[in-house]
């Protein structure tokens, strides 16, 4: 039977691999904040179209591969901590400044802030979960520290959206006007983004990365560190289903949803230490799928039910922390890092363009949407089925 079982080293669990994890959180944090906020503010202030408002949030996706090629070579050419908190740098200063001239927000300067925002982001994940966090601990550990370290990044994808939201409802204007900002509604939430970001800056900066030589002859664009070719058919699968809970979060949901989001995270760590454990390998990903499918089914009966929103957070749990593994199975020697950026691009593109569909094609169809999220599940299960798990049980090197 084809099972697979991560297992736990309490020695992984050091203060610099903290310190690396939540900079990693709060990194992730920071840019999920605009999820549920950033559009509405664009349809409801800014007067965009629901088109417009889609393309902007779709262009994050373009930024995120901008400087994936050269990731090595700065790696190599630079020191790998100071390039990661140089892109975090450029993140937060982008974010704080749309925030002070938020009123001068046009459709072409938000284009340009999401790719921009996408390449910064892009680059300090790739750097920080395929260089950074693998350094700390020891080379019979990165499994594990792979494994830990994105849950990290997966527990953002409720509470980054829950500040925000909880930004939204505080009376932070008050301490903004002696900045002279033009106050807008998303004004305290860009804020906030930018200061968490930098938060994250402090913590990495905390953390000793000795000098290494670079290596000679490191091309200035290559796909080290960047995308796994070998990897296509996992990386196409999880964008497919990344795609779809794109859609559902591009829906009016509230802190309630993001928040039992939150328990459903909670309960696939559960399932996958205690169910799953020795499970047959297959088995993750059609659970997770099925649950999926449930949690379309229950929101499109009943829109404001407790059971759709943990019954998703299950899923993308259960689901997106398998793929992780298969990628890192996927992966040669020496590419590890190169699997780790392909799984992140993977999520995060179809994450936005989920986003971009989700209010450019199906604004105020909300039905519509849903039965579109149902039609690209159920083919994610029929590919994963019958297409990529046999492809990667032929393919996998670990």
């Amino acid at each position: 039977m084809n099972n697979q079982n991560t297992p736990v080293h309490i020695r992984l669990w050091h203060h610099e691999f903290w310190l690396l994890v939540i900079a990693d959180l709060l990194l992730t944090m920071s840019v999920y904040m605009l999820i549920p906020t950033f559009p509405q503010w664009l349809l409801a202030e800014q007067q965009f179209t629901p088109e417009q408002t889609g393309l902007s949030m779709a262009a994050f996706a373009i930024g995120l591969y901008l400087f994936g090629a050269q990731c090595s070579w700065l790696v190599q050419r630079f020191r790998r901590n100071m390039v990661c908190i140089w892109a975090i740098v450029a993140l937060s200063l982008n974010v704080l400044l749309l925030g002070y001239f938020s009123p001068l927000t046009t459709f072409p300067k938000a284009l340009v802030h999401r790719v921009a925002l996408g390449a910064a982001f892009g680059l300090a994940q790739m750097i920080l979960s395929s260089t950074l966090i693998i350094d700390t601990c020891e080379s019979h550990q990165r499994t594990e520290a792979n494994f830990g370290a994105a849950w990290f990044s997966r527990f953002a994808l409720s509470l980054g959206p829950i500040a925000g939201l909880a930004v939204a409802l505080l009376p932070i204007e008050s301490y903004l006007m002696p900045l002279g900002c033009y106050i807008t509604q998303i004004t305290p939430i860009l804020f906030v983004s930018g200061i968490i970001a930098l938060v994250s800056i402090l913590l990495i900066s905390r953390v000793s990365f000795p000098f290494r030589t670079p290596e000679e002859g490191v091309s200035m664009a290559s796909l080290d560190r960047f995308f796994l070719p070998g990897g296509f058919p996992l990386y196409l699968n999880l964008l497919l289903i990344s795609v779809v809970i794109g859609l559902v979060l591009s829906l009016s949901l509230s802190l309630v949803f993001y928040a039992l989001m939150m328990g459903g995270f909670l309960f696939a760590l559960l399932t996958q230490r205690f169910v799953f454990r020795n499970a047959e390998l297959k088995s993750e990903v059609v659970s997770g799928l099925i649950l999926l499918l449930g949690a379309l089914l229950v929101l499109l009966v009943h829109s404001s039910s407790m059971v759709a929103p943990l019954l998703m957070g299950t899923s993308v749990g259960v689901i997106s922390s398998r793929f992780l593994l298969f990628f890192v199975k996927l992966s040669r020697h020496c590419q590890r890092g190169t699997s780790q950026s392909t799984f992140f691009l993977g999520w995060e593109t179809g994450l936005a363009l989920g986003l971009g569909m989700g209010y450019g094609l199906f604004y105020d169809t909300r039905d519509i949407l849903l039965y579109v999220a149902l039609t690209f599940t159920a083919t994610a299960l029929l590919m994963y089925h019958f297409l990529t798990h046999r492809w990667f049980l032929k393919h996998k090197n670990r």
